[in-house]
């Protein structure tokens, strides 16, 4: 290939018939992929961009065009392809599909690691950089090439031939390790038998489903009927089945693999230079460190903990009050869903399993819509028998005005060898291109209550809650307008903000009443019934606190202060945190729920954004609260300042220019009841 400022691939093109095969904007044709169609548009993307890579390091006078604006196209073109077939690991009905959709991104994900450690790529871009041309560069366009470069270094580039080579060794034994785990927590199929008394308290809508010829219940153990069953089993032992099942998904072979892959992301660390996989991991984050992250952590401990020991007091004499004896000992927690689920009853006359009555799937979509359309001006426009995976299926598009937006689609039951959590999926993010803007497309991934033959979907409030919160996801996606998808996404540890915000119209009563209507009856949700859940929004406030903390400090423990020269006991981890936090002694002897949590499988060093984005939510809510949960102007101007910017301005001064003044965490603190 000659050196040349006008060198040019021609791209090797999918079969016409390929249903990945279409034109800029047009949905991909999903209801005809097949295995076969995967391996074809995996194999396609990954020549074309590694001739394009090759264009790129043949480049005799490198440019901003001609080195970083093709790399990001290389990157949004392997980030669909690896996104779309591990979309259908995850969701395809077919075998067939889900193998090769495994396959496909297996094939991908070392990739990046091969580019951005690529020497002779590196150097080219680097050549840009020392020319005159980077120092007039200002604003996104900077950032997209100060942030690929720090990218270059982070995956290896710098190292000797030798460490890269073990570097992408254990980056591909990763990959390989996360699949497996998360096959393994999803084919479970855990399932709790119970006759009629062991069954006593639970919704009886709920038995139905599961009733059996022989008058038994068989409960399928996942996250769907985690809530029914441990907030309203009256029996402690079914409560205690359940969650010991429920813990231990995927724990016969998880936690070897859970092991292996604490000690390789350690050696990833060592290898880059850092004390800890942790602080590699957070280097590229808001947070930056470890030790930010521990004094983060640390000091909501101190504030929530005499609430959490409070809260604790008050289940122990609602136990104590149920079982009519006087007893000392803590509540064990497997019953901590239950009696608090007694204290909303007796003391608030919240019953959720009756407010869940008002709170069907239909009419909960329809209403989130209104909400999020008239909030951001936006328009969500269903599509009629779309081209998809499964059925069930729904997909919409979105516009602003006359201007399309971008594509969501709705994935909300659970079903066979389906990933059995929730979450806002993004399979495009939106770009320029020369043909014009290549708009985002999204799905929500959910494992919501199915709907039977007599019964529709209906949600708890906390389920609606989790609506609201992954089609966050899927607004910020259809929100981004940027010139380069590379900048799509904002810094890890802010993520989730941008849709906890969301969470709180559903504890505005003009809004939920909007849509919460009895699915049979009609009758809207009254203002006693909601007033009732608002003064009981804070019981417990601080053991669950308390409770997501420990997950945080248990994620970063493994992997910031792994040694490998002492065995880690991954069971007694949890003990030794419960010791210390000295509230309650959470763990079950004989469970390992480190066998089934995603986020420490493939989300590592990622628990703590939970909380770290929840205190710029209900910061950023402030201005909601001030100027009205319905202020047009106010969503428009989030819509642009937070949900369009993704990475193209620093995120904190876009939070700042939209509150007007620097964040704190105030709000957050008074959201827990602790202020």
């Amino acid at each position: 290939m000659s050196c040349s400022n006008n060198t040019e691939t021609t791209a090797i093109k999918l079969s016409a018939d390929n249903p990945f095969n279409v034109a800029l904007n047009v949905p991909i044709d999903y209801a005809n992929v097949t295995g076969e169609a995967i391996e074809e548009y995996v194999d396609v993307t990954i020549k074309n961009a590694t001739l394009e890579i090759e264009t790129i390091k043949n480049q005799k006078d490198p440019t901003f065009e001609n080195t970083f604006v093709v790399l990001d196209k290389i990157n949004n073109d392997l980030s669909k392809a690896y996104s779309n077939a591990h979309m259908f690991f995850w969701v395809s009905p077919d075998s067939t599909a889900r193998a090769n959709g495994l396959a496909g991104y297996q094939k991908i994900a070392p990739l990046f690691t091969d580019i951005y450690s690529d020497k002779t790529l590196f150097n080219q871009l680097e050549k840009f950089v020392q020319s005159d041309a980077y120092k007039e560069l200002t604003g996104h366009r900077k950032i997209l090439v100060d942030d690929a470069i720090d990218g270059f270094k982070l995956s290896g580039v710098n190292l000797s031939d030798e460490n890269l080579k073990k570097f992408k060794t254990l980056n591909e034994e990763i990959n390989k390790l996360t699949s497996q785990y998360s096959t393994n927590m999803n084919t479970a199929n855990l399932v709790l038998t119970l006759d009629e008394k062991a069954s006593e308290g639970l919704p009886e809508n709920f038995k139905a489903k599961y009733k059996t010829d022989s008058n038994t219940f068989e409960i399928p153990v996942m996250p769907a009927t985690r809530g029914p069953v441990m907030s309203n089993a009256k029996s402690e032992e079914t409560r205690k089945e359940f969650t010991t099942k429920y813990s231990n998904r995927g724990a016969d072979k998880n936690l070897v693999i859970l092991d292996s892959l604490i000690s390789k992301r350690y050696q990833i660390g060592r290898l880059m230079g850092f004390e800890s996989y942790a602080a590699f991991n957070l280097k590229p984050k808001m947070a930056k460190n470890s030790e930010t992250v521990w004094n983060f952590i640390n000091d909501l401990v101190a504030k929530s903990k005499d609430k959490a020991k409070q809260d604790l007091e008050i289940l122990k004499s609602i136990r104590n009050k149920e079982l009519k004896a006087q007893n000392d000992n803590p509540v064990n927690p497997w019953d901590i869903s239950y009696y608090n689920n007694q204290i909303l009853k007796t003391q608030f006359n919240v019953d959720h399993e009756k407010i869940r009555e008002y709170l069907p799937m239909k009419e909960c979509l329809s209403g989130m819509f209104e909400i999020y359309q008239e909030l951001l001006g936006l328009e969500f426009r269903k599509v009629e028998n779309p081209s998809v995976w499964h059925e069930e299926i729904e997909m919409y598009e979105v516009y602003e005005g006359e201007k399309l937006k971008g594509h969501f689609y709705l994935d909300l039951f659970p079903r066979p060898n389906k990933e059995s959590w929730f979450y806002g999926v993004g399979l495009k993010n939106g770009r320029m291109t020369s043909q014009g803007y290549e708009v985002p497309v999204s799905m929500l991934l959910g494992n919501f209550t199915r709907p039977t033959e007599s019964l529709p979907s209906l949600l708890s409030h906390r389920e609606l809650n989790t609506l609201f919160h992954e089609f966050g996801h899927i607004i910020d996606g259809m929100s981004y307008e940027g010139e380069f998808s590379s900048q799509a996404d904002s810094k890890r540890d802010f993520a989730e903000a941008m849709s906890q915000i969301f969470e709180n119209w559903i504890w505005d009563y003009d809004t939920l009443s909007s849509f919460a209507r009895h699915y049979e009856t009609g009758e809207v949700l009254s203002k006693e019934m909601f007033d009732n859940m608002l003064n009981a929004k804070n019981v417990s406030s601080g053991l669950g606190a308390q409770r997501s903390l420990r997950s945080c400090i248990y994620d970063m423990n493994i992997y910031d202060k792994y040694n490998p020269e002492k065995q880690l006991d991954t069971d007694q981890l949890w003990r030794d945190i419960d010791k210390n936090m000295d509230v309650m002694s959470s763990y079950i002897e004989g469970t390992h729920p480190q066998a089934s949590w995603i986020h420490i499988n493939t989300h590592p060093v990622y628990y703590y954004g939970y909380l770290w984005s929840e205190v710029f939510a209900q910061d950023m809510f402030t201005v909601f609260e001030k100027n009205g949960l319905k202020d047009a102007e106010t969503g428009l101007r989030y819509r642009k300042l937070i949900l369009a910017n993704g990475s193209q301005r620093d995120v904190l001064e876009a939070v700042e220019e939209f509150l007007g003044r620097p964040s704190n965490n105030e709000a957050y603190i008074k959201s827990l009841g602790l202020k």
